[in-house]
């Protein structure tokens, strides 16, 4: 299956519109292995054995196990998922942006070393910083578009008075990822959930690629507003995919021994707003 496929078959089998985020943080961790990264591994694979069942992807933010000279332990993780939740894609989340050579090797990092599915991209240096990604047929590749953080701003709503319509940057972004970008069907974008107005715009520029929204749980992006702002159904089956990740509020919704069980407490919580999400008029 391409990657497409793997999203919607996660939905469909998990009931599940969430993706969980990774982030570990030693600093967080349950008292028995607080500030230990030995136990980065340990900690995410409980995460990950608690919520396979309740997840539409997982997503591993690469910078906070390359920070502790995790990347070993990620790689044995990404393996695990594999064993433990074989039909749960996995989004490396990377926010990669370089052109040429260093972009082919960065693909090479993503796809054949850690074994991803998709992987998140910053698109600022343009489709040759993006091309090398689509070479891997059947993997995706996520856009960054309107993030959730407040400088978004600074660059993602100017306009853009060289192209027709004058444009904000995030709608021109859109409009290339349902277009001439999407080579293969491949490309996604990242909408924050902080932004549901903003999901919404998105969504009508590019009604069909997957959406990757972050924000929700701590970052204190609304469910229910980012469902119907983003998700379309016919017939009840799924037309343009919506990837709504909660990282922080998973993870650390416990910091005692009990802290998966909380965890996939949290992640059902989630999972079934999002889902009710869908339903509501």
């Amino acid at each position: 299956m391409n990657f497409l496929d793997q999203l919607r078959t996660a939905e469909r089998q998990n009931g599940s519109l969430l993706c969980v985020g990774l982030d570990p943080e030693p600093a967080k961790f349950p008292e028995q292995w607080r500030g230990d990264a030995s136990r980065i591994f340990d900690f995410c694979a409980a995460i990950v054995d608690a919520t396979a069942d309740l997840a539409m992807a997982f997503k591993p933010q690469i910078a906070y196990f390359a920070a502790h000279r995790a990347e070993a332990q990620l790689e044995r993780l990404i393996a695990h998922m594999r064993s433990a939740a074989p039909n749960v894609p996995v989004i490396l989340d990377a926010k990669r942006g370089d052109i040429g050579s260093t972009a082919e090797q960065y693909a090479i990092e993503a796809f054949e070393r850690y074994g991803a599915d998709a992987v998140t991209l910053s698109p600022f240096m343009g489709f040759d910083s993006v091309a090398p990604y689509l070479k891997y047929h059947g993997k995706g590749a996520f856009l960054l578009c309107r993030t959730s953080n407040p400088g978004g701003d600074d660059l993602q709503s100017q306009r853009l008075a060289s192209v027709e319509g004058q444009p904000l940057l995030y709608e021109h972004i859109a409009r290339l990822a349902q277009g001439p970008w999407n080579l293969n069907g491949q490309l996604g974008l990242v909408v924050g959930a902080t932004y549901p107005a903003e999901i919404e715009r998105v969504r009508a520029l590019a009604p069909t690629v997957p959406l990757l929204i972050p924000g929700v749980g701590a970052q204190g992006g609304d469910a229910a507003a980012t469902v119907k702002a983003g998700w379309h159904a016919v017939d009840g089956e799924t037309v343009s995919p919506i990837v709504v990740n909660s990282s922080r509020a998973i993870l650390y919704a416990s910091s005692g021994s009990d802290f998966a069980d909380a965890a996939r407490r949290e992640a059902q919580r989630t999972r079934d707003v999002l889902h009710a999400a869908c339903y509501t008029p």
